[in-house]
């Protein structure tokens, strides 16, 4: 899998989630294009820092190259230098082994981002051009997707676009083999005809994805259209490829559509305009509710309309959004950076905490938790993280040690780390099964100061998870309390469809009242450690 993203970026570290949507993050630190998340999810393997090309990693390692002397004395140009640092960066990534296999995979899937004709990606079609002719056509299946809208109070399926967009293509060099038309309803027979008349790819070959009750579906209406046949065709591979094992995606896509209850979860966070910057933290939600036979109605709250300024300034959107969070069966507060909506945050954590709604604070979330009870129940009311506050006495969060404060990018406590459970009959251990560690993936600059520690711990707050040193809190829980848990790291990276994560798990239990009845056996929980 090698996603190619035009962007000067070298990777989407520094990128705002209101700019390009979430940051995903791999095992081994790398930032990544949330496309990569889900292509995680979907075929369920892990991916690294070398699966998503941008421009700026393919430049930096150009002249990086040139500053060492390695073009001897040439001079360096987009074609060949450019376009042959993308091809040596694929074919490298195509032939190393993934999920533990000792041989490579039979394919290598190719996405190139962005709108054909984009200037930003003529280096990458340029470098794809190549690679299909020198690979030859058995070798290299390209699929071109393109949006088939309906105009006018009649209706009409429109094909312009697509013929113009594979017009394009074919200037350049490409000829597409398959065509990956999205539309809202299915395509009729006569627009696909006009497809295959003017963008001379054969009938068979045009694929519709329409639209779908659930995205679970996307697999299944790619299989009852044999998009799986004209691949395995095109790359000459019917002898080693067989049908598609869809039973298990099916019965899980199938059961979605069947269910009718749901569970409100109150989402408080910083960027709730655009839902894809909480995308991983959306499908772990879907993935935990569908394990208890539900489907979460997530309710979206901005952090800062619950702040008592607000109130002043826009009292209706206050109180709506009080009402919202105290109709809710539990409330979760995701990553951010920022000290906006921190208020607001810790109002939130503070209802939970006061009323017993479950609560489950991720990263930030969890360091807001440690913030409001040491306000509100240590009685330290200036206390707050450095991060906000640099003036105060009272750090209860920090800023880590090794970290630069110069460097935004990749300068983080990044990728998957081990957590070790420091109370092994503790709630958040029960639900990953009670092993003796989990594996998790960060992505944060702050953490608990450990000096804070026995003072929280004497409030009810206890820290039941740290790392190997024992000085990084990872795990928090509140003693008393029917779910009240904060995380350092991101559970949401690692969830999948059928391996919900378990701290969200427990958070839907907990609002259905599902989790007394198996707090005593791990084996009531779904989810396991890694």
């Amino acid at each position: 899998m090698t996603l190619c993203d035009p962007y000067l970026n070298t990777d989407a570290g520094t990128m705002s989630p209101f700019e390009h949507g979430e940051v995903f993050v791999l095992d081994d630190g790398g930032e990544v294009d949330l496309d990569l998340g889900n292509y995680e999810r979907f075929i369920d393997v892990t991916l690294t820092r070398d699966n998503n090309i941008t421009t700026g990693k393919i430049y930096q390692s150009v002249i990086e190259k040139e500053r060492r002397g390695d073009y001897l004395g040439k001079t360096v140009q987009v074609i060949p230098h450019v376009t042959d640092e993308i091809k040596q960066w694929i074919q490298s990534v195509s032939s190393v082994p993934v999920d533990g296999q000792t041989r490579p995979a039979d394919v290598c899937v190719i996405e190139l981002g962005g709108t054909v004709g984009d200037i930003e990606s003529m280096p990458f079609i340029e470098a794809l051009r190549q690679l299909s002719f020198s690979l030859g056509k058995e070798n290299f299946c390209l699929i071109h997707v393109s949006l088939v809208p309906v105009l006018g109070v009649v209706g009409e399926q429109k094909t312009k676009p697509t013929q113009h967009s594979v017009r394009e293509l074919r200037a350049l060099g490409l000829t597409p083999d398959l065509l990956a038309c999205r539309s809202a309803q299915p395509l009729i027979g006569s627009v696909k005809e006009k497809l295959s008349q003017f963008c001379h790819v054969p009938v068979e070959n045009i694929l519709n994805i329409h639209d779908v009750p659930n995205l679970w579906h996307v697999p299944l209406i790619l299989r009852n259209q044999k998009a799986h046949e004209a691949i395995i065709k095109q790359l000459n591979l019917a002898r080693s490829a067989g049908p598609p094992e869809l039973r298990d995606w099916t019965d899980m896509a199938e059961s979605y559509d069947n269910l009718n209850n749901s569970v409100k979860v109150a989402l408080v966070g910083k960027y709730t305009n655009l839902t894809d910057s909480y995308l991983s933290v959306v499908k772990a939600l879907l993935h935990a509710s569908v394990a208890c036979s539900l489907k979460p109605s997530i309710q979206w709250i901005a952090a800062s309309d619950l702040e008592d300024a607000t109130a002043i300034s826009a009292p209706d959107a206050h109180a709506e959004a009080w009402e919202t969070l105290k109709g809710s069966s539990c409330i979760l507060i995701p990553g951010g950076f920022g000290d906006r909506g921190i208020s607001g945050m810790i109002l939130a954590a503070k209802y939970a905490r006061e009323n017993r709604v479950p609560y489950l604070g991720i990263c930030l979330g969890m360091q807001i938790s440690v913030i409001e009870i040491s306000r509100h129940v240590l009685g330290l009311e200036d206390a707050d993280s450095e991060e906000f506050n640099k003036d105060t006495p009272n750090h209860v969060v920090m800023y880590m040690p090794e970290v630069s404060k110069t460097h935004m990018g990749n300068t983080m406590r990044l990728g998957c780390r081990r957590t070790f459970f420091s109370k092994p009959d503790c709630l958040t251990s029960k639900l990953y099964g009670s092993p003796p560690h989990v594996d998790e993936r960060h992505r944060h600059r702050y953490e608990v100061n450990p000096s804070f520690v026995p003072m929280l711990e004497s409030a009810g707050l206890h820290f039941v998870g740290c790392d190997e040193s024992r000085n990084r809190m990872e795990i928090v829980e509140l003693q008393d309390h029917p779910f009240y848990v904060g995380v350092q790291f991101h559970p949401e990276f690692k969830s999948r469809p059928r391996r919900p994560s378990p701290p969200f798990t427990g958070l839907i239990m907990a609002a259905t009242k599902q989790l007394g009845a198996n707090s005593n056996s791990s084996n009531g929980f779904v989810g396991a450690s890694d």
